[in-house]
């Protein structure tokens, strides 16, 4: 039995403003295609489906959609909520989806109920854990304190027990998907942090002894231990995943249990560049020419801020996004902090250059200070009255 590891589809996310629903529909057309190019049998996500509680129509109807396509592919679906899930919402209509074989595990009282599949003489039974917030359901799992790690001891301890009593008649495997960050996973900025709420990282032997756990939450890729995987997000989500692959893992089982586990990478799309140095460099260097077709972080390390930086800097890369100033020599202000500065100006006119060179890390040139000048001589003389 081939199952696909899939997590954190985030549909309905934009980059630094740019929407990525077309870069989403690309992912989902790949993944279906994997589904019939590797006769997949099921499809795991685990968790973070859309990337808020309340979805747009079109994104609604995008996994609707996609959901019809993976069934017609011949895969079955399980699914979990994660953190940017609303559980309730997403596991609306789950007594009548599972008739379509699409099944949801969105609440805790459904964490000791599995989905069966039949192996060779043998059973996959596959738990779901969701996305679980320690504030709302410590007391309903009977955990021994408001924590991540504490409430996923108490899920997991239902499962091994439904798991115990299975076992009992016959040969049953165990599959686990949770959404959640296990000690030993290496984050990204596009993740929201777990901690609110009571320590964020669950100890990774509380995995011990399930076959395979297919976790999301974590956007990279990542092997914590032969069973315990992080499929990652389908798409970068943030310029901290430029250099990730994206994809997920093709799980192979069989009678006698887990049988193989293979990663599988789709393409992105657009790449990411996070390019760093001075405004010459960027602009005239031709080891950045494949950036110009790239969704661009920039930082100008320039002394001085340089002037028109974001639209000179694209007119070569079209698609910068985020843009940072930091000089190579550091600051410029004599290890003063701008308060400092600021409480030693003599006159107004020192205030309003000491801010601009703050701001911009350049000082005022003649003009500039000519203008100010001008402009608070006509404030002074707009509050003297006639």
């Amino acid at each position: 039995m081939r199952i696909l590891h899939t997590s954190d589809w985030h549909l309905g996310r934009s980059f630094h403003g740019v929407g990525m629903l077309p870069a989403q529909r690309h992912f989902l057309d790949q993944l279906v295609q994997t589904v019939r190019d590797r006769s997949v049998d099921v499809v795991l996500i685990a968790g973070d489906v859309y990337d808020r509680a309340l979805p747009g129509v079109d994104v609604v109807n995008l996994f609707s959609d996609t959901l019809a396509r993976l069934r017609a592919a011949g895969a079955r679906i399980i699914i979990t909520s994660g953190n940017h899930d609303s559980a309730s919402r997403l596991g609306f209509g789950s007594a009548i989806l599972v008739h379509g074989g699409v099944h949801l595990r969105t609440r805790p009282a459904d964490l000791a109920v599995p989905v069966e599949l039949e192996l060779d003489g043998a059973i996959l039974a596959v738990y779901g854990i969701p996305y679980l917030e320690p504030r709302l359901c410590a007391e309903e799992l009977g955990a021994g304190a408001p924590s991540h790690a504490a409430v996923t001891q108490a899920a997991l301890e239902r499962i091994r027990t439904d798991l115990a009593g299975r076992r009992a008649g016959g040969t049953v495997h165990s599959l686990v998907l949770a959404h959640t960050f296990a000690s030993g996973g290496i984050t990204s900025d596009s993740e929201r942090d777990l901690s609110i709420g009571g320590v964020g990282a669950v100890p990774l032997d509380l995995f011990d002894g399930l076959d395979y756990v297919a976790l999301g939450h974590l956007h990279g890729r990542q092997q914590l231990s032969h069973e315990v995987r992080y499929s990652g997000s389908p798409l970068p989500y943030s310029f901290s995943e430029a250099g990730h692959r994206k994809g997920g893992y093709l799980v192979e089982f069989d009678g006698g249990g887990l049988a193989g586990v293979e990663e599988v990478s789709w393409e992105t799309g657009r790449r990411l560049a996070v390019l760093r140095g001075t405004m010459d460099e960027l602009l005239e260097s031709p080891e950045h020419g494949w950036a110009e077709a790239a969704y661009c972080q920039i930082t100008v390390t320039d002394d001085e801020r340089p002037l028109r930086a974001m639209e000179r800097l694209r007119e070569r890369f079209p698609d910068t996004l985020v843009l940072a100033f930091e000089p190579a020599s550091g600051p410029q202000h004599d290890g003063q902090t701008y308060s400092e500065r600021i409480a030693k100006a003599q006159d107004d006119l020192d205030i309003c250059c000491g801010f601009l060179e703050h701001v911009r890390s350049r000082a005022a040139d003649d003009a500039e200070r000519d203008l100010l000048v001008e402009t608070l001589g006509k404030v002074a003389a707009a509050e003297v009255p006639a």
